[in-house]
């Protein structure tokens, strides 16, 4: 069984930041990328953000305000989010691409319960 576990959501007023964290627990060989994702109201998901072996990718939304990073030794995933706008308001999920044991030669993808973002103006 795998789990991903986010915290950091919280309240903040526009222009404000904040850090979201994810950390991914048990029956994992491997894990390929990690992202954040969000979902407004009403909105459908979209992609914040993703690291893969290094390699970072952002929507443009987060250009210049989101940074992800990656702990590869303690499979956690961070977002520090600045500058944060009324617009940021969603759920944001954690992300993982997981290989449970070496026999799986797939990764399938996994996400946390997500956490509420909310910026007041």
């Amino acid at each position: 069984q795998v789990q991903l576990v986010e915290s950091g959501g919280g309240l903040v007023q526009a222009g404000g930041s904040l850090t979201l964290s994810c950390a991914a627990s048990g029956s994992i060989f491997n894990i390929n990328g990690m992202g954040w994702y969000r979902q407004a109201s009403g909105k459908q998901r979209e992609l914040v953000a993703e690291i893969t072996r290094g390699v970072t990718n952002y929507a443009e939304f987060a250009k210049g305000r989101f940074t992800i990073s990656r702990d590869y030794a303690r499979n956690t995933v961070t977002l520090q989010m600045s500058s944060l706008q009324p617009e940021d308001t969603a759920v944001y999920y954690c992300n993982a691409n997981i290989r449970r044991n070496p026999s799986i030669t797939v990764y399938s993808p996994y996400w946390g319960q997500g956490t509420q973002v909310t910026v007041s103006s």
